[in-house]
């Protein structure tokens, strides 16, 4: 890439207590695990530095506390060369923090406490609609009248705004009235959107389908490592996940959106973007930790043989 392409994230920073234990517990039930890591996470956080690993120019947009984390958070981003200038420290408030659980076949339970991520508002929007921005990324962790704000000033202004509805916060129809271009969510997200269950890449291709006939914009629905399927304007199709041995399937969603981004402002077709996300995200999902096992080009084209960027138009 000889210019890289422009990304600015507006969405959560948090930071991740993480602990691995020999199986997921169920209601009322106690499992011993490992000593707990503590790790920038966030969804808005991990996007961005998902999409500065694999060569963007990221801008972030939102809000940490007035406390030891929230300094962590912000020299955790500007280590991967990301702008913070639009990150505001909220006094008198915690940061927000993520409880997260894995089992070892790297799948988990992650529970949020949004702290100062709720105070995301006006001031976080303008910063992260103002140019210059290729791809604007929107996560869900943050107050949903930003999100809002947000998805009208994309659409003004004509830039290309993703949405990563992750969680489905109620009203979300209402939310996604007005279209954005790109809709990003998983099984559990799509089935909550659709009111029905969502297992599986058929069902995944299905879901993908019906957003996309309601909405204007495209559609991607994650099937984890079954890999994803995509709807839209300019086609259809699904894309098959990549086989890899997982350890720690945490941040795999976060590095998709962070490559899908990429790929988009680069000017990726629907499907080769799709397959490149897919490609970054089963390599994310090979390495312990969250932003930490986030991949560079090179670690794509190794384990995948998907070279990146992928290809324009």
């Amino acid at each position: 890439m000889t210019v890289p392409p422009r990304v600015t994230v507006l969405g959560s920073m948090n930071m991740d207590i993480s602990v691995t234990v020999p199986r997921l517990p169920g209601p009322g039930a106690t499992v011993l695990g490992s000593a707990a890591r503590f790790a920038p996470g966030g969804k808005g956080g991990n996007q961005a530095v998902a999409a500065a690993r694999l060569g963007a120019q990221v801008r972030m947009a939102g809000c940490v506390g007035d406390d030891d984390f929230g300094g962590r958070l912000i020299r955790a981003l500007q280590a991967e060369s990301v702008d913070t200038s639009a990150v505001r420290t909220v006094p008198e408030v915690a940061s927000g923090l993520a409880l997260i659980t894995v089992d070892p076949d790297g799948e988990n339970i992650i529970t949020v406490a949004p702290g100062a991520n709720q105070a995301v508002g006006e001031s976080e929007v303008s910063a992260a609609c103002a140019p210059p921005v290729d791809v604007l990324v929107i996560s869900a962790e943050i107050p949903v009248t930003a999100i809002a704000e947000a998805l009208a000033r994309a659409r003004s202004r004509n830039a290309v705004s993703l949405l990563n509805l992750a969680p489905a916060p109620s009203g979300e129809a209402g939310l996604l009235a007005g279209g954005v271009d790109w809709l990003v969510v998983n099984e559990p997200e799509a089935a909550a959107v659709l009111g029905c269950p969502v297992h599986g890449l058929a069902e995944a291709q299905a879901a993908a389908a019906d957003l996309a006939a309601s909405r204007p914009g495209h559609v991607v629905v994650t099937a984890g490592a079954d890999g994803a399927a995509f709807a839209g304007p300019d086609g259809s199709g699904v894309v098959a996940g990549f086989p890899v041995r997982a350890v720690d399937a945490v941040g795999a969603g976060d590095t998709f959106v962070g490559a899908l981004a990429v790929a988009l402002a680069v000017g990726a077709p629907p499907e080769a973007a799709v397959r490149a996300a897919c490609a970054a995200a089963a390599v994310a999902a090979t390495g312990q930790g969250t932003q930490e096992a986030m991949p560079r080009p090179a670690d794509v084209r190794d384990l995948t043989g998907v070279t990146w960027p992928p290809p324009p138009r």
